[in-house]
């Protein structure tokens, strides 16, 4: 979006409280200046998405493409991509468009996520397949796709080989999702190949492009990417103990709908491969794939008595030192406070 440009037909007014930049607020960081910086590139990049995700020409395109833009979202990814500038120049040409690019890529990849799911809704509003059909769904994650690839042409070349790994990886993490663990392949090693693609993948790139974007250096970039990456399964792990622990006025979905829905979170299948005769019946409920509505109170409460949710959440912190270790030889600059207690928030979200 070039000076002079407007907002395509019907896009959302941008909120001058967006949740990423109230996420900054709870990491308490006590940098006002730094937060205030934050919040305005925040906004700027939310500028770019809406107007992005808006700008079909045909106005019932534009409310299909604009749909989850609308409806919210953490937006930790665009927060991502700016804390990542923070150690090159943060005012780099293209630094908000490379946190659009990274909204865009994720916001497609719900799309198809909930084709896959059967999920009815999403952050509180009905989902883009309930609404317009699978067929249309999967065609506007295709359309945000591509114009996210637009955008990082017009960044150069680091910008497009980021985005298309990033989107390389997110399909093949789905894919080995939809095909499950091959005949001799462990189940927990594939669970944590799905994770590397689905969810680590893509904050991996959004520290990765807001560096390169701000022409950090390459030690730094490697840093930062390695960060992403550990994050990204840490907060993949946090998502299926939330599930499990947390109820729905936290998580903004029913407690052990992953349960009903059969998902192979790493909690069950650690449950599952566990010897412990007292987990017995909980392993009988888990071992023919999704619980049945009747059984999730039963299995949530075996959950609890098991040893299954505790050594979830200690794999989860190994994975969240990772990050924090990645972080070790960074310049001591908020962006990197920030990223160290971004840590400590995934950990205490599940605690």
């Amino acid at each position: 979006m070039g000076a002079g440009q407007t907002y395509g037909a019907g896009a959302a007014p941008v909120s001058p409280d967006l949740p990423a930049a109230r996420l900054l607020t709870r990491l308490a960081l006590e940098e006002p200046e730094f937060e205030a910086r934050m919040r305005e590139a925040l906004s700027g990049a939310e500028k770019w998405l809406q107007a992005t995700a808006h700008e079909a020409l045909d106005p019932r395109v534009a409310a299909l493409t604009g749909h989850l833009a609308d409806a919210g979202g953490k937006r930790l990814r665009p927060l991502l991509v700016l804390l990542g500038a923070e150690f090159g120049d943060p005012w780099a040409h293209g630094i908000t468009q490379a946190a659009a690019i990274a909204e865009l890529v994720h916001i497609a990849s719900l799309y198809h996520d909930d084709v896959m799911d059967g999920a009815a809704t999403r952050h509180g509003v009905p989902s883009v397949h309930s609404r317009w059909g699978e067929r249309a769904a999967v065609l506007g994650g295709d359309w945000l796709l591509a114009r996210a690839a637009q955008l990082a042409a017009g960044l150069g070349s680091a910008a497009v080989h980021l985005n298309a790994q990033a989107a390389g990886r997110l399909v093949a993490g789905q894919l080995r999702e939809l095909t499950g663990p091959g005949p001799d392949e462990d189940p927990v090693t594939h669970y944590f190949k799905v994770a590397e693609g689905k969810t680590a993948a893509l904050l991996s790139m959004s520290l990765g492009i807001g560096a390169v974007q701000a022409a950090a250096s390459a030690g730094d970039v490697a840093a930062l990417t390695e960060c992403g990456q550990q994050l990204g399964i840490a907060f993949q792990i946090a998502d299926d103990l939330l599930d499990l622990r947390s109820p729905a006025e936290v998580t903004g979905k029913e407690r052990g709908k992953d349960l009903l829905a059969g998902v192979q979170s790493l909690p069950v299948l650690l449950a599952r491969e566990g010897g412990d005769p007292a987990d017995a019946e909980l392993r009988g409920l888990l071992a023919a794939g999704p619980v049945p509505a009747a059984g999730v109170p039963r299995a949530l409460e075996l959950f609890e008595r098991s040893t299954a949710l505790d050594e979830t959440e200690a794999v989860m912190h190994r994975r969240l030192d990772r990050a924090r270790a990645a972080l070790a030889g960074l310049p001591p600059l908020p962006a990197r406070r920030a990223l160290l207690a971004l840590c400590d928030y995934v950990a205490l979200r599940t605690s």
